[in-house]
């Protein structure tokens, strides 16, 4: 149980102590236990700029997004002064459930399921929350659920957790949680992901019940982010009609338990596929003049385009455009009369993603002209980038000063990885902010979607903390100041 309530600083808020271990391991649960930024000559457009997704562009020899956080006043940031009793609340919830949810944690990574497949995993969320006496919506696909709390007369916010896994063997040999399911995974933390959200959700349901939340959270349960696709399934069943603000977090074994990485501006990239397949008159290789030389032509769209399309946008968008697979012909002496070149398109701005396809339909017609062999191009759109809105990486920030040590927040670099949330922030602003897994001082290097990723499960205390502190944030926040009850009735203690 926690000690008594810490002493308070001129701002209201406690005193925080020396970084230490984040709460507790709980190693020896039960398995099978329930549960406006400086422009920098870009202009948004479309949903960007409906969120204020601007780049930044702080200063000579700082990184966009990389910028020191910004302390909020001793005023916070409505004009008024916060209670600063929130973390004393969550240790004495984690006091009582961190064991549980390390244990459904396990639970989940014991039992993993494919995207759409995640019908256990939806089944022991719901019962969980059915146990707190909550009313979760089964999405319409049977995988996937949200679940609101709180009073709907105010402002709402979201939290967002992923429930599937990844086709991978589990490599984990010595571990006792490892997945009982051959060639399925969770390599990427979305069982952790789940477990946060809910225990976050299990702590604000206790807010909602004693009216301590000025507005409503709604937790959203997202089934098949790998595919991807379950962020378009969530949007379709209404899952962020009349939410103001949503935010998650993502595992990040390259950063230390007890740290939270955050970034204003794109983290994460678009990520598409492409297909492109050439014809034309095959032939002898003694003959080329005689035939389109399909291979040369080939050879010319896999080199060209790249080098085409980054000179056709802005290259802080990085957009980039590269090839996996490229085959044609058998035999060394013959002309083929076909070929194809598969790769991927990823791209950190919203805009250049949206003339992506565009763009290289015509770039791909005009190198293919010169070569007079056919092109025809499939694009897969995959995922949006996932551009954090500033005033929602603050609220982040603001709630990481309230539950974790002085240090507890780093800067976290752009990834040209692709994540769906960015489907969210298509419509809506907030932000994605990545958490630390890795035990500090462990050695060795750490990845995402590798048989033998693991986390440090101090995490999942840490991500309840700073998750319900950002929901309170956000709702504190989003109250109308005109209403001095209703902000009033905001506490935080």
């Amino acid at each position: 149980m926690p000690g008594p309530e810490q002493p308070a600083r001129p701002d209201g808020r406690p005193e925080r102590t020396a970084k230490g271990p984040p709460g507790k391991n709980t190693g020896d649960a039960d398995d099978t236990g329930a549960c406006e930024n400086s422009d920098t000559g870009r202009r948004p457009s479309g949903p960007a700029l409906a969120q204020g997704a601007h780049m930044t562009q702080p200063g000579p020899g700082v990184m966009p997004g990389l910028e020191p956080p910004t302390a909020p006043g001793p005023d916070g940031p409505a004009g008024s002064e916060r209670p600063a009793a929130l973390r004393p609340q969550l240790e004495v919830f984690l006091a009582r459930h961190e064991e549980e949810l390390v244990a459904f944690r396990r639970d989940l990574h014991m039992h993993p399921e494919l995207g759409y497949d995640e019908h256990r995993t939806t089944a022991r969320i719901a019962e969980r929350l059915r146990m707190a006496g909550l009313e979760p919506r089964i999405l319409p696909k049977g995988t996937g659920l949200f679940c609101d709390l709180g009073p709907g007369d105010g402002p709402t916010v979201a939290l967002r957790a992923d429930i599937d896994a990844l086709p991978l063997q589990d490599e984990k040999e010595h571990a006792p949680y490892r997945s009982t399911v051959p060639g399925v995974a969770h390599a990427c933390g979305h069982d952790v992901h789940t477990t946060m959200v809910l225990g976050a959700g299990l702590f604000l349901a206790q807010q909602a019940e004693a009216g301590l939340l000025p507005g409503r959270v709604r937790l959203l349960f997202q089934p098949a982010e790998e595919t991807p696709g379950g962020a378009l399934d969530v949007m379709a069943a209404g899952g962020i009609a009349g939410v103001d603000r949503a935010f998650a977090l993502h595992c990040d074994p390259r950063i230390e338990v007890g740290e939270l990485g955050l970034r204003s501006g794109p983290i994460t990239a678009a990520c598409d596929k492409v297909y492109v397949k050439v014809t034309g008159p095959g032939g002898h290789t003694a003959r080329p003049h005689l035939t389109a030389d399909l291979v040369y032509a080939l050879a010319k769209i896999v080199t060209e385009l790249p080098a085409a399309l980054s000179r056709r946008v802005d290259p802080r968008s990085s957009l980039s455009l590269v090839w996996g697979r490229v085959s044609a012909g058998s035999v060394a002496n013959a002309i083929p009369d076909d070929g194809v070149a598969e790769g991927t398109v990823r791209c950190l701005d919203d805009e250049a993603w949206h003339r992506a396809p565009e763009m290289m339909k015509a770039l791909l017609q005009s190198v293919a002209a010169a070569y007079d062999v056919e092109a025809s191009l499939e694009y897969v759109r995959g995922v949006p980038p996932t551009v954090n809105e500033a005033a929602s990486v603050q609220m982040f920030r603001d709630a990481a000063a309230q539950v974790l040590d002085e240090e507890g927040v780093v800067p976290t670099p752009q990834s040209l990885g692709g994540e769906d949330f960015g489907w969210y922030l298509e419509s809506i602003p907030g932000a994605l902010a990545r958490l630390g897994v890795r035990t500090p001082g462990s050695p060795g290097e750490y990845d995402l979607h590798r048989g033998d990723f693991d986390v440090d499960e101090r995490c999942i205390p840490v991500g309840v903390r700073v998750l319900a502190a950002t929901a309170l944030t956000a709702l504190w926040d989003g109250a109308r100041p005109a209403d001095p009850e209703t902000v009033e009735g905001a506490t935080l203690s």
